[in-house]
């Protein structure tokens, strides 16, 4: 199934390491902060209704995340939020962009059977600084070819990073947590991509059964049974 490819591309966010965990634990801590103005659940809508208002300007990762809370908390309180509550919130996205990375299980061994074989590189998105400072503490970067960290994940971008790795979509193959950003998109311009689920998702990145039932794909418990698929 795999034979012609060339290029192997590795999702990072919650697909080399922890992530997504993180998010859930702040948003947690979120709503804490904001109890007084809100029920839990209101937090939640609210916030992720933020976020997704603010893609277009900040873009993914954790500072556009900070952004957001600080926005939802002024409207959530109608503007009458302490200062000190707006520290805890800055707070909380800093030590979000400090935590430690917890590489996935078996990644390492992962990496090290393909490279040699395949043209390894990364292809997620986020802030720049981000994830580069993840990939430089993650001690990965000796395994791959190329680094790409993409404003977004659709099937231009991924166009866009075929013609720069100078290959045919039959030629890539795309390895990922996410269905909405790390298979679709590229079953649909004809490269290949193995599902890899992670515990937890955000929102915006699901998908209907209906239209992921609809496209040829691998789904792999973990990521150390990418292994024997070759």
């Amino acid at each position: 199934m795999y034979k012609n490819i060339k290029v192997i591309a590795f999702d990072a966010d919650d697909t080399l390491w922890v992530n997504e965990t993180y998010f859930r634990e702040a948003e947690n801590e979120f709503g804490k902060l904001l109890s007084k103005y809100e029920t839990k659940n209101k937090i939640d809508q609210e916030l992720f209704k933020t976020e997704i208002r603010n893609l277009s300007s900040y873009g993914y990762g954790v500072k556009g995340f900070i952004l957001s809370m600080v926005e939802c908390a002024l409207e959530l309180s109608n503007y009458q939020i302490k200062q000190d509550i707006i520290e805890k919130i800055l707070n909380i996205g800093k030590e979000m962009l400090e935590k430690p990375i917890e590489l996935l299980a078996g990644v390492g061994e992962v990496l090290q059977s393909l490279q040699g074989k395949y043209k390894l590189v990364v292809a997620t998105k986020g802030d720049l600084l981000d994830q580069e400072r993840k990939l430089e503490k993650s001690n990965l970067l000796k395994y791959f070819h190329h680094i790409e960290v993409m404003s977004d994940k659709k099937e231009k971008d991924y166009q866009k990073l075929i013609q720069h790795l100078e290959i045919h979509p039959s030629e890539l193959l795309m390895i990922g947590n996410s269905l909405k950003s790390d298979v679709l998109p590229l079953i649909k311009i004809g490269a290949a991509a193995i599902h890899v689920p992670f515990h937890t998702t955000w929102v915006h990145e699901t998908v209907s059964d209906e239209e992921s039932s609809k496209l040829a794909y691998k789904t792999v418990l973990n990521i150390k049974d990418v292994i024997r698929l070759f």
